[in-house]
């Protein structure tokens, strides 16, 4: 390819990385750089949250069905980033939209929602997998997640990994399919290359093993 062609190719792309590099920044620096760093009030919050308690409940518990996540004792730097992925469009959810935009909830707020949902119990009861497959997806879970999930899956809030340990194994199993389908554009790209080459049955398997984790203690 010559220069003239080069140049041409770059500056047809330019909108889009231009984009991309803007949005990354305001991730970096705008509202979820506000939300990191205001001590959030569990009270505000608890008020926020009502608004979520028609598809998490009110417990922050999530449905079994796995069509709603369990929210509670998620640690509230990831609940922060996902939060402001979707509003940024790296991760499509169009249900929460409405109730997560900008001109329902500021940074702060976020705050507030993610603190109290971190403080909340969780309870044992998750929709748990067959229990079929827990040998294989042990082995999975231990060559694959254990470094960045833990080793009883308690994530790591420092780097935004969330817990697994007490999820709905429905919903464990979906976003394993959106992950490595690339539906879930906000998915950590080692992730998505670990488990690429899985199959159905090995998602299925992972997701019946991390669904049999136990609350982690607090």
């Amino acid at each position: 390819m010559n220069i003239l062609l080069k140049t041409l190719l770059l500056l047809s792309l330019w909108p889009a990385l231009a984009l991309a590099q803007a949005t990354v920044w305001n991730e970096i620096k705008g509202e979820l750089k506000i939300a990191l760093e205001t001590k959030g009030d569990p009270t505000r919050g608890a008020a926020s949250f009502e608004q979520c308690q028609g598809c998490h409940r009110k417990d922050a518990s999530g449905r079994v069905s796995g069509a709603y996540p369990r929210l509670s004792g998620q640690h509230a730097t990831v609940l922060m980033k996902q939060i402001a992925d979707i509003r940024a469009g790296r991760r499509v959810n169009p249900k929460m939209e409405p109730f997560i935009d900008d001109h329902v909830l500021t940074p702060y707020e976020i705050a507030d929602l993610a603190v109290y949902l971190q403080a909340l119990p969780i309870s044992p009861e998750n929709g748990k997998g067959p229990g079929a497959a827990l040998a294989k997806g042990k082995q999975l879970y231990d060559k694959d997640c254990a470094q960045c999930h833990g080793v009883q899956g308690e994530g790591d809030a420092a780097k935004f990994y969330p817990m697994v340990a007490a999820q709905h194994y429905r919903y464990l199993l979906r976003e394993v399919q959106f992950i490595r389908d690339g539906d879930r554009r906000n998915a950590n790209p080692d992730m998505v290359s670990v488990i690429k080459p899985y199959t159905i049955l090995e998602m299925e398997a992972v997701a019946d093993y991390i669904s049999h984790f136990a609350p982690p203690k607090k």
